[in-house]
């Protein structure tokens, strides 16, 4: 009959270095540099972008010239808290919300 060493059925582990494991093994040594690139390439550049966006409706003035979230240009010729009006054509005014309002048109230069 034979006999079955003792160490037959365990894992034989390999002695380890001094340290233990590797740096890249710890999850949080990847995720933060990982978050971290992920706030300066997507959030902070959109809240600045909505900040001036902010900022630019808050300024808003008689006279202006601007450019719907529809595509329609036209001439504020009113304000009021949360809406403005808005000609875009002789005679033709309509009525909109700030916030429908996405950018100042471009100065054109005379050609």
């Amino acid at each position: 009959m034979m006999t079955v060493p003792e160490t037959m059925g365990l894992f034989v582990q390999a002695p380890s270095q001094p340290g233990g494991t590797s740096i890249l093994a710890n999850p949080l040594v990847l995720l933060v540099p990982m978050i971290a690139i992920f706030y300066f390439l997507m959030i902070r550049p959109a809240q600045q972008r909505q900040k001036k966006v902010t900022e630019m409706l808050k300024n808003l003035k008689n006279g202006d010239k601007v450019i719907t979230n529809g595509g329609i240009y036209g001439t504020i010729v009113g304000l009021e808290d949360d809406s403005v009006q808005l000609r875009i054509a002789e005679q033709v005014k309509i009525k909109l919300s700030r916030s429908a309002i996405v950018g100042l048109q471009a100065e054109n230069k005379e050609s």
